[in-house]
């Protein structure tokens, strides 16, 4: 007499990389490759992109508004695909500074990425972890990785890559003709609107980020809110990078050392 299955997890579970239930051995959410890439490109069709197009649109309106050129402005969009890099690029290019202080300052403010590559696409299938995800890294930013740690939960890892694609092109692909607009626009759009634009990308990021196993994201996100203003009266020009990595350090060591010991006592 053989043992009734288990019954599946609900969609919203959090699951391992490696997860048995999402590799052929339970409810399959895709039939196809083909079927995830477009569903991804669905999900990115509604609120991701068009979060993303406001906040292109604010930047190529102040971008306009400082007098920077419209290509310099939208080629940043196509070939960096990072907005708060893209701010302070623009604000050092006004600021005169050296093309080494440029290159330095945008590195570190695109530091997130590693955190969110080693983070994302570990998940992906063994066989889908190979050079071509170089290319693949480009279409990586705040909105496709928070959207997909989230939809990852409940994809099988032979479909997530196709997945994050779809959702990441298009994306992507709005992001030129995006600035291009915004560009063109400026003298029709109020300053303070421009800027409230470029600020929703990072507030939809917020919002989406606190679906992925939100106990300890709710904490690291409050303590960065708090920690924040702190550090930013002791050294403005660090703040952002500092209280990152002390309210994210703090709130692993938490999930660590209380939060999950927590639920191993309770399992057990």
């Amino acid at each position: 007499m053989t043992a009734a299955a288990p019954p599946p997890l609900p969609p919203k579970a959090f699951l391992a990389p490696n997860s048995a239930e999402l590799d052929g051995k339970g409810p399959q959410r895709y039939t196809s490759r083909k079927h995830a890439f477009w569903s991804g490109f669905r999900h990115a069709a509604g609120a991701p992109a068009m979060v993303l197009f406001a906040g292109m649109v604010g930047f190529g309106a102040m971008a306009k508004t400082n007098n920077i050129d419209m290509w310099f402005t939208s080629l940043s969009s196509l070939l960096m695909f990072a907005l708060p890099g893209q701010v302070v690029l623009l604000d050092m290019v006004l600021s005169g500074s050296s093309v080494v202080a440029i290159i330095l300052a945008v590195t570190l403010t695109s530091t997130r990425f590693v955190t969110m590559t080693v983070t994302l696409f570990p998940q992906l299938h063994p066989r889908d972890r190979n050079r071509k995800l170089y290319a693949s890294v480009h279409l990586l930013a705040m909105t496709a990785w928070a959207v997909s740690m989230r939809e990852f939960q409940a994809i099988e890892s032979h479909h997530r890559l196709h997945y994050y694609l779809g959702l990441g092109i298009l994306c992507w692909a709005i992001s030129f003709p995006a600035t291009i607009l915004g560009y063109l626009l400026a003298g029709l759009v109020p300053k303070w609107i421009a800027l409230g634009l470029v600020f929703i990308n990072p507030l939809f990021f917020l919002l989406t980020f606190t679906e992925v196993k939100a106990t300890i994201n709710r904490v690291a996100i409050i303590l960065g809110g708090v920690l924040g203003p702190c550090f930013y009266l002791l050294d403005r020009d660090s703040s952002l990078l500092v209280s990152g990595v002390v309210a994210g350090t703090v709130a692993y060591l938490i999930d660590r050392q209380f939060l999950r010991r927590r639920f191993k006592d309770q399992s057990s």
